[in-house]
């Protein structure tokens, strides 16, 4: 069978190997909806009043949504546009950047760590490029549909500073000093792509995995089509997409480096029996030399955390914790 699920035509049911147990599977089709979702405006007249807004909702939800963010309308829909096109294209175009080397800066794959060697695959195909420094790696991207290079440079560099924007709100939020997340603490920039075409039965399979965002902090766009849900009090609630709205997730180093303070939630994407759904993540993380631990003014007594680096917390997250992101990070917790 083609691995690349955007080369499948006129499936009419989940293969053995997407289908998934019965107490990991959804079940069912409907989803309570969450209405409660932090919306903040970040051009709003009181920065203060924002910067706790943003402070606040990593503390009680975890994620938040954004508006008046900055980045242009246009340029959104001109890069969600461009990925639906992407995955269109002829499955021999898309081959050549097929592979499972997590090292490769620009690659398409639809597995976890490994297509071959995991028993159950993901209803979803993945385009993960790196994007910073820009010009050391663009060449590297597709250079179709025409324009990919130009848009989604543009769109990189704008989610970037927005993501930066964040952080600097964080920093003043919490007492960091300015610039805290700079540098070596979110050198690390890629931007990944799901899709996911429609499923005809979404009870039995999953779109992605249920996880925890292992990185410093993440910007999500959605497509209109539903699949994003969060786990909230013990149940699964869907994240309903708001046209040019931004979702941001602090992610677990961010966790760390806040002591404790800030929730990183547990998530999965479900599948839709008719339309297909593309999302654009943008990831930012640390380097491999960076250290992460809390910041020394949020500790009163005993850090929460050990200090590690980012490969020592990958490995944890790789084999003993078995991709299970909250579960590898439990590892550095000091016991206090």
């Amino acid at each position: 069978m083609e691995v690349l699920i955007s080369n499948w035509s006129n499936v009419e049911s989940v293969p053995k190997t997407y289908i998934f147990p019965p107490e990991s599977r959804p079940g069912k089709l409907e989803f309570p909806v969450c209405n409660d979702i932090p919306l903040i405006d970040l051009a709003h007249n009181h920065p203060d009043d924002t910067i706790q807004q943003v402070i606040s909702a990593c503390q009680e939800y975890g994620f938040f949504q954004v508006i008046n963010h900055g980045v242009c309308e246009n340029l959104m829909d001109d890069t969600m546009n461009m990925y639906k096109e992407f995955f269109k294209l002829p499955g021999e175009y898309k081959a050549e950047f097929y592979s499972n080397d997590i090292n490769k800066s620009c690659r398409i794959y639809s597995s976890t760590l490994s297509y071959d060697t995991e028993e159950l695959h993901y209803w979803r195909d993945n385009l993960t490029h790196r994007c910073h420094p820009l010009e050391e790696y663009i060449q590297s991207w597709p250079d179709k549909p025409t324009k990919y290079r130009e848009v989604v440079g543009e769109y990189s560099i704008e989610t970037r500073k927005l993501l930066y924007k964040i952080l600097e709100m964080i920093c003043k939020g919490l007492g960091l000093e300015s610039g805290y997340f700079e540098g070596e603490m979110s050198k690390t920039h890629l931007l990944s792509v799901n899709h996911h075409i429609p499923c005809p039965n979404p009870r039995l399979t999953l779109g992605m995995p249920v996880h925890s965002d292992p990185n410093l902090i993440t910007l999500l766009q959605q497509c209109n089509v539903p699949g994003l849900q969060i786990l909230k009090d013990g149940q699964w609630i869907g994240v309903h997409p708001v046209p040019h709205t931004l979702i941001v997730i602090p992610g677990l180093q961010l966790k760390v480096i806040s002591n404790d303070r800030f929730i990183t939630p547990v998530h999965r994407v479900v599948t839709h029996p008719k339309e297909a759904r593309t999302t654009i993540g943008v990831f930012l993380g640390p380097s491999p030399q960076s250290l992460i631990k809390p910041a020394t003014v949020l500790v009163r007594s005993e850090p929460v955390f050990r200090a590690f680096t980012y490969p020592e917390f990958f490995k944890a997250f790789s084999a003993g914790a078995k991709c299970d992101a909250q579960l590898a990070l439990n590892q550095f917790r000091n016991k206090l």
